[in-house]
């Protein structure tokens, strides 16, 4: 038996050939399998030993392989590969809309899935690296102050200072968004949820108000606007405030 340590895959077809040989080839190259023939098979596995990633057929007999999919999306987070026949381009369109990371046409090239498979592991696990930060990450900051990198924040007096005193030139909505940044420090936040929190329900679905303003903070606190360390962007997941923040 592998080692529980190691990665864990999930690999759901009806067809056995196809699971042994995934299971064989994805095994020798350091990977725990999990061999499934249903949908009902994979969500008992996800409640009983969840997998890092599943690998999903969506023609298993009987059942719809983008109900599976978005039931995966709605109540876990691990990485999900759809592995398919179906080389429609709307079907690869519904399934990456639904959430999976990536989409893989049968015939497949075993060093291309892979590859992906290797892809997809790398952004789940830095997402929830990113997403489950120490728990002292976070200081409160609701009526006092707190510093992080050479800055001091003062929620009460709405003032933000550099190491030498000498104010921030901040308008509302970006200290607003600062106090978000830094209550939320050590996690990837997507654009709505920083719209919803600065800006609740004037925020429109295609506001872009949150870019602009995170561009107006970077060149306010980063040395480099153009190589942040402050506030990172994440691609296709939002920004991240990275500094510790502390008590000030």
């Amino acid at each position: 038996m592998p080692p529980m340590n190691l990665p864990h895959i999930a690999v759901v077809d009806d067809e056995v050939d196809i699971t042994q040989l995934l299971a064989g080839y994805l095994t020798n190259h350091g990977y725990r399998i999990s061999q499934l023939q249903t949908g009902r098979d994979l969500m008992a596995l996800m409640t009983a030993d969840a997998p890092d990633l599943v690998l999903l057929d969506l023609g298993l007999p009987g059942e719809d392989g983008f109900v599976i999919a978005r039931q995966l999306r709605e109540h876990w987070r691990c990485g999900l590969v759809i592995v398919s026949g179906r080389g429609d381009a709307v079907d690869k369109v519904v399934g990456l809309e639904i959430g999976a990371d990536d989409y893989v046409t049968k015939p497949f090239d075993l060093r291309e899935l892979l590859a992906r498979v290797k892809a997809v592991l790398r952004r789940t696990e830095h997402a929830a690296t990113l997403a489950n930060p120490a728990p002292a990450r976070v200081a409160p900051i609701d009526t006092g102050r707190v510093r992080f990198d050479a800055w001091v924040l003062d929620v009460a007096a709405r003032s933000l200072n550099g190491a030498d005193g000498q104010p921030a030139a901040l308008t509302g909505g970006e200290f607003d968004l600062l106090c978000v940044f830094v209550r939320h420090a050590g996690r990837v936040l997507s654009r709505d949820f920083l719209l919803e929190h600065t800006r609740g329900r004037e925020a429109g679905p295609f506001d872009r108000t949150i870019d602009v303003q995170v561009g107006r903070l970077r060149r306010k606190l980063e040395p480099d606007a153009d190589e942040p360390h402050i506030i990172k962007s994440v691609r296709g997941a939002g920004y991240l405030f990275v500094p510790r923040v502390l008590p000030g």
